[in-house]
Order: C-alpha cells, then structure tokens, then sequence
C-alpha cells in the first residue's frame, strides 16, 4: 500500500575543519536523516508502510527500472530492454558486474526469482495486483530476462520501478525485514529500533559510488523534538517536516534552506464502502460537501497543499480539476443526509495514523461533520495499529491518510483493498487502461476514472500532500520534487 503511509526523509550534515591544511577544509561525509515514521520492517517487497521505501529505495535495494528525481522512468538493475510489437514479452538486458552486498553476483536468477516471488500464493507484496499480468518469467542467460505478460500492460516498465519490484537473492530474503541486503550503493550496518538505521558507503557498487560515506536515519515523531533537533544540528535535514508552521523560521535562518516541492501524495479522508450507512454513496456525498478542504489546508498543513477533487495528482499532465463537484456545502451536505435516511446524522469512528496532517486535519474534519450531524469517535493510532485495524482488518469507518505511491489510482479496482470499493464499472476502465499504450487513449482512460470514482464519492479527497522540509544550506543533491516515498541518498553531497 499504500499507499498510504508514507513520509519522507532527507538530509546532511553541516561542513567542519579541524586543521589548518587543506585537507581539513574538506567537506563532511557523513550526514543524518530526520524521519518521523520508523518503518515496521526493512523489506518492501513484503510490506506495506511507505517508511519502508523512505530509507531503503535505490539506497539499499534497486530494481530493473527506477524513477528519476523528475519522475522519469530510468534504467536501473537494466541498462536496456525491448518490447515486442505486440506489447506482451519484455525483453531485459541487465547490467554486469553487479554484486550483492553480501558479495554474491546479481544474476537473471535473481530476477525471475524476485518477479515469481511477487506473485507466488503465499506472497504477502502490498502492490501485488501492478504485477498479476506477469505469465511467465526466463532466464535466456545470466544477463538476459525474457518477461511475458498475458496481455498488453502499458504501466509495466512504471510499475517495476515501484520498491515493491526491487531485485533480492533467495539466499538472503529470509532475512531481509531485518537484515536487508540489496544491491544499492549503501550497506546496512545497524538498526536501533525506535531510534534510528545506519548505513555505509558500498565499496563494490556497480555504478557511480555515493560521495557520502554514513547515511543515519533519525526517527523522531514529535514536532517539537524534530525542530529542537534541527535547530541543534542533530539532525541535518528533515523531509517532509511534521510541523510546518515552523517552516518561516527556517527559511529566517542562513543556516537551511527550506524546500517546498510537490509528491505523490493524495492525502484523502479514506471511508468504509461497505460499513453502515456509508456504503450508500448520498451518505459519502454529504460528507464530501461538509469538507472544506481549504480549511483543512491552513489549519493541519499551514498553507501548504493543493485541493484534489480525485485520487490523482494536480502535476500530472492527465489531471482533471474536479474540486468543485464536492465543494464545500454544508447545507446540501444536510440535505443529502436527510435523503439517505439520516436527517438527525449518525455516529462512526474517525481513526488516525501517526503523521500530523491526520491528527491535526482529523481534529478540523470532525468539528466540520459535526455541524451537518455526524459524530466522529477519534482514535489516534501508531502505524502498526493502524496497519492492523485499518488497512489489513478493515475495521474503521473513517480515516485520513496519504497515498504517496505514484499513479496508484489502480488500486480502485481491488474490491479487496482497505476502503473496498467494488465497481465492475471502474476495474473495466483499468482493465482498458492497463491493455493500452497508445498515448491518447490512456489520456481519455485516466481522466475516465478519475471521474468516476468523484462520481461514486468513494473518499473524501481533500488535498495533495506537499513536499516540504529543511536541509543544510550547504546540503546538494537532495530531490525537492518526490515521484515516490523515497529519501535517495545516492546523490547527496556536502558542498566545500
């Protein structure tokens, strides 16, 4: 998942001497990440919590194709491919001399296990379902990959590049969750559970070696200690930052350099559609209309969001303004509950994960839908619990979360997922979607299921989540913009 769940990292380290020669004038290696979620496991090809990708995508584990900082599809693990005129068999030419960290070579074994794996029974991958039109997966040599799906899928080459496709030996996976070993240009060397994770510099990496030699990720899940934190140097670089009112103050201060990007965050009031009474959609269109989402925007977020009428994100050019289908009309959200049946309301539950634009935007989305007669039973929930209750036990009416997977509005077509939506309707538009590459004709599909599932008021969307935070003014490197839930260190450096 989800998408869910997902906050960013980033960071560095500010440049020290300790000698008059020139050699002490170097800049710092070593740098350290302020995070506010702890991942639950170190394996995200088995786990849903997007903390996991925040410390090891491209950092630790690397896949056949990757996403650039401008959300580029790149060669990864693959230096090439071919597809086939009929869009069905992906032929993949994979790079030499690449070696896991325990120092086993990566091979086509290792890939067709890696695939097979994802879509074995007993697999426990978050984003299974990008991968279930794989057929069949063969070695044609230890460095080429013959890939047949069992029908055209024009998001192949994206969905591989997801941390949930990354490239692991069967000799290591066992252990992966807590001792990950991957290809990346940084080794696992400790993780302090419920304080932080260390990483080195690999020695052996295929590709051009990181120029920092330690990357440690802090988590620190109180804003109060994450400013203290920075403020003190403890911490060199916090993405996004949990507390964005204290923002203005950073950018006052020579010493950061505050950075406000875009992600991929619909960050939506996710809802039950098969819990009583809101699986009748009038119920979720009066919620819909009790919403103000600007409201939401400069209360939880102090200004920084962009309103989202749909699961799909403003920046993307397929994006369709929809915000004004569910503006905010608490008399018609009145209204609309009057024709469902509920003309004095009714009581649900208002579950929240750790992030503090769901704590603090649950706080202003239950005063708001206690003014057209819902009461809201609030539970603020660590991430496992959430995990638990909400996206494995589906056990909630409400709750606020954000998606940061990119293009993940497929997941509206998995009757299964946490806010179950079943619409035959919807899984035929992605079903079109996934079978076509012609560029037009995925333009119009897209925009087709965004539209359709504003129509079906599945959630309540409310904004997209912006990318803010502060790094070191002399930190370089660093992605400002995130296509996915990553803190690439691969890049970073300390400027002289």
């Amino acid at each position: 998942m989800t998408s869910a769940f997902k906050a960013l990292a980033f960071a560095g380290a500010l440049a020290v001497s300790t000698a008059l020669s020139p050699a002490a004038f170097a800049a710092k290696t070593d740098i350290t990440v302020g995070a506010q979620l702890e991942p639950p496991n170190l394996d995200p090809t088995s786990g849903a919590a997007g903390a996991i990708d925040t410390v090891t995508y491209s950092n630790i584990f690397e896949g056949l194709t990757r996403f650039g900082p401008d959300g580029s599809i790149n060669p990864g693990l693959a230096e090439s491919w071919t597809i086939s005129d009929d869009g069905k068999v992906y032929t993949f030419n994979l790079r030499k001399g690449v070696k896991f960290h325990d120092g086993s070579d990566m091979t086509a074994d290792d890939v067709k296990f890696s695939l097979e794996r994802i879509g074995a029974e007993e697999s426990t991958n978050a984003q299974k379902a990008l991968y279930a039109d794989i057929e069949s997966v063969e070695v044609v040599d230890p460095h080429t990959v013959k890939v047949t799906l069992s029908k055209p899928n024009g998001s192949m080459l994206f969905n591989l590049a997801w941390g949930d496709a990354v490239v692991v030996a069967p000799e290591t996976i066992a252990n992966n969750a807590t001792n990950p070993v991957g290809t990346g240009a940084f080794v696992f060397k400790d993780w302090v559970q419920g304080d932080r994770v260390e990483l080195e510099r690999n020695p052996d990496y295929w590709g051009e070696p990181a120029k920092l030699e330690k990357v440690t990720f802090k988590f620190i899940s109180d804003p109060n200690a994450a400013f203290a934190a920075v403020m003190a140097g403890d911490v060199d670089a916090f993405m996004p930052f949990p507390a964005p009112e204290n923002l203005p103050q950073f950018a006052a201060d020579p010493r950061f350099r505050v950075i406000a990007g875009s992600t991929e965050g619909e960050t939506i009031l996710s809802t039950n559609n098969k819990m009583p009474p809101l699986d009748n959609p009038k119920v979720r269109e009066a919620i819909a209309h009790a919403i103000d989402r600007q409201a939401i925007i400069d209360g939880a977020m102090f200004g920084y969001g962009t309103p989202i009428g749909t699961h799909f994100a403003p920046h993307h050019p397929s994006y369709l303004d929809l915000t004004a289908q569910s503006n905010y009309d608490p008399e018609k959200a009145k209204a609309l509950l009057a024709e469902a049946g509920h003309p004095d309301g009714f009581k649900t539950t208002l579950k929240l994960p750790p992030p503090s634009y769901a704590r603090r935007g649950g706080e202003i989305i239950a005063s708001q839908l206690r003014d057209i007669g819902i009461e809201t039973e609030i539970s603020n929930l660590e991430w496992a619990q959430w995990l638990e209750q909400v996206f494995k036990g589906k056990d909630y009416g409400l709750t606020i979360v954000s998606h940061t997977e990119p293009f993940d509005i497929g997941i509206y077509a998995r009757p299964e997922y946490y806010f179950q939506y079943d619409s035959p309707e919807f899984q035929k538009i992605i079903e079109d979607l996934n079978n076509t590459a012609d560029p037009e004709e995925r333009d119009r599909l897209v925009k087709e299921a965004q539209k359709k599932i504003a129509d079906d008021y599945v959630n309540g969307y409310l904004f997209q989540l912006a990318n803010t935070g502060v790094v070191n003014a002399k930190l370089q490197g660093v992605w400002e913009n995130a296509p996915t839930q990553a803190a690439d260190m691969t890049s970073v450096y300390w400027e002289d």
